[in-house]
């Protein structure tokens, strides 16, 4: 006996289509969260010199401006005077955290540390 393949295969090709709709519709996943924010020292700048974290989030400085010295300081840390490396501080306590560099006056940022949500 001799199977009708036109109809066969008509039907994978509807199921598949049908598939490929359903994956279409479905939302990507979202982007990894950053376990550590970074911010970068370049140009005699802070690169997102602003950032906001949860309590208990660690903040990375990354030294990428050459044979520039730089430091970090703020209220309850502070880096050494490097031209490269990295210094991080992990913020414990909710609120705003200025710091600047103590070499270039213009230098500046805030971490602010919200409630973990």
């Amino acid at each position: 006996m001799r199977r009708n393949t036109t109809m066969t295969w008509a039907a994978v090709l509807a199921v598949v289509v049908s598939l490929a709709a359903c994956v279409a519709d479905t939302p990507s996943a979202p982007p990894p969260a950053s376990d550590s924010p970074t911010i970068t020292i370049q140009d005699q700048k802070f690169v997102s010199n602003h950032v906001t974290v949860e309590a208990g989030d660690t903040v990375t400085w990354v030294w990428d401006d050459g044979d520039m010295p730089h430091d970090v300081s703020g209220n309850g840390f502070k880096s050494e005077i490097q031209a490269e490396g990295t210094f991080s501080h992990t913020f414990e306590e909710v609120g705003a955290y200025p710091y600047f560099c103590t070499l270039h006056s213009g230098m500046k940022g805030t971490v602010t540390v919200v409630e973990p949500g």
